[in-house]
């Protein structure tokens, strides 16, 4: 982001509405008069090109005319609607009056991490979607922008060069282990480490960060936000081991009974791919998504000056899903050169589980939808390399569990598409070498951990969330269920 860090004067209209609310005179019709401020962005020509953050943030005046359109509600819906619990109208009037700094406390109080979750989390399915002004001005797309206005407070303490640190408690003398360092195991750590108890926490990769390095490219995530997000984590006393895959370097049992863990967290996620089960997907050409946005995040595929990861170089590529990672792994092929991105998806875009703003931005950047389509087989030449995709048409029938139109084959709807190349996003399951080398440990039918309330497993002093409880989720629910475990972990030592 390159927005000056120094203030910006307001203009003469922004100075009235200041002045209104200075004297108490800013009415809640003012505050819905004034217009959702658009985000800024990199111009989609260019950044086919780059790997540079394709959102720039808001400038000082855009934050807070965004701001001065909260309501401040008593009731707060949006806070209730929060994984996390951010007190929204707090941090936000803060904003509104220019205490950035006073804003980034309200957040952190909540949220060690809004600089991540204010780029990726889906506030517009959570804490927005309950926004009192979009519900007044009868548009969810006229809700207050609570992402874009977190992320700003937190870009501010980063544009500085300050690094707020957390406050810890005295030792205890206790330790914890947590495993995995994604969002739920970054998010149990702090909240573990504020109390006082030594936290150690196992990586299976060669760096931190979980789905956020590995996962999220870096013109959605820059991989130098969670590396200072993880920073503040180590100056808080929290220590991290990496290649270390606990169930093959170490066992539950091991960390626990050998190690002098008091307990352990499990947050490592759900990585293991899905795949469609139909002929032709072992052909040379067709990946996971995991794999190909592994290679480009945290393997660095993309930067071929500097790094010697090999990555395979499609001309038309087929990305088949419909969810952020889908996105991820076609506006990353872009980026990788492929001249042509489709994305095949069986549904309809209103049904796309992907947030809006990524479906706008994969469009803007030439990835080109295929709706109510799915493959039926993958074809291949003689050297087993993918040549082209067989699919059917569908049409949408009745809804499902999840309440979306379930998709109805079209008989004799098959139809060929040429692609050199197919990422397959449909989901992922949860890793099962943790789990089968530690069975006392209860889990679903679907290989997810099963928890109580409190975020407690089967096994004595193991808790678990995130991705490897709820399934493949998002980073906010993924560090809520991380806080509710930590929570527990500290009644149960407090108690001892």
């Amino acid at each position: 982001m390159n927005r000056p860090a120094e203030f910006e004067a307001p203009t003469a209209s922004v100075r009235g509405l200041l002045e209104k609310l200075g004297e108490g005179r800013l009415s809640v019709r003012d505050r819905l008069a004034i217009p959702p401020q658009e985000m800024p962005a990199q111009d989609p020509a260019a950044r086919r090109g780059n790997m540079d953050e394709v959102a720039l943030g808001y400038s000082e005046e855009q934050a807070r005319l965004e701001a001065l359109r909260c309501l401040q509600c008593k009731n707060a819906p949006c806070i209730a609607s929060c994984p996390v619990g951010i007190d929204i109208p707090g941090f936000i009037a803060e904003i509104a009056a220019g205490r950035y700094a006073e804003s980034l406390a309200v957040l952190k109080k909540s949220n060690l991490f809004p600089a991540i979750c204010g780029r990726v989390c889906p506030q517009e399915v959570q804490c927005q979607a309950t926004c009192t002004v979009g519900k007044s001005l009868k548009s969810l797309d006229k809700a207050v922008s609570i992402g874009r206005l977190e992320r700003f407070a937190a870009d501010r303490e980063r544009e500085s060069g300050r690094l707020e640190v957390p406050a810890v408690k005295p030792a205890t003398g206790k330790r914890v282990a947590v495993v995995g360092s994604g969002p739920a195991g970054l998010a149990a750590a702090a909240d573990l480490a504020k109390e006082g108890h030594a936290v150690t926490i196992f990586e299976a990769f060669h760096k931190p960060g979980g789905v956020m390095i590995y996962g999220i490219p870096e013109f959605r995530l820059p991989k130098d936000i969670v590396g200072r997000e993880i920073e503040a984590l180590e100056q808080m006393g929290v220590e991290i081991r990496t290649n270390f895959l606990v169930g093959r370097t170490r066992s539950l049992k091991d960390l626990l009974d050998r190690d002098g863990f008091a307990a352990v967290f499990i947050g490592s996620g759900a990585g293991l791919p899905k795949f469609m089960d139909i002929p032709g997907e072992n052909l040379i050409g067709v990946f996971s998504a995991n794999e190909y946005l592994t290679r480009s995040n945290l393997m660095r595929a993309y930067d071929l000056q500097h790094a010697d990861t090999p990555i395979f170089k499609a001309k038309r590529m087929a990305v088949l899903g419909g969810g952020n990672v889908a996105m991820d792994a076609a506006r990353t092929a872009v980026r990788m050169g492929a001249e042509k991105v489709f994305l095949v998806y069986r549904r309809t875009e209103r049904e796309m589980p992907a947030r809006v703003e990524e479906v706008a931005h994969a469009r803007e950047e030439g990835v080109v939808f295929r709706f109510l389509e799915s493959p039926t087989r993958i074809l291949g030449d003689e050297r087993k390399r993918v040549t082209g995709m067989e699919c059917l048409s569908y049409t949408l029938g009745d809804p499902d569990a999840s309440g979306r139109r379930s998709p109805v084959a079209v008989p004799g709807s098959e139809h060929l598409l040429d692609v050199d190349a197919v990422i397959v996003a449909i989901g992922n399951e949860s890793h099962p070498l943790l789990l089968q080398t530690n069975p006392e440990i209860a889990v679903s039918r679907r290989g997810n951990i099963i928890t109580d309330e409190t975020g407690k497993t089967s096994m004595d002093r193991v808790y678990a969330g995130g991705d490897i409880v709820l399934g493949a989720a998002t980073v906010i629910l993924a560090m809520g269920e991380g806080r509710r475990a930590a929570a527990s972990i500290n009644r149960l030592l407090a108690e001892e």
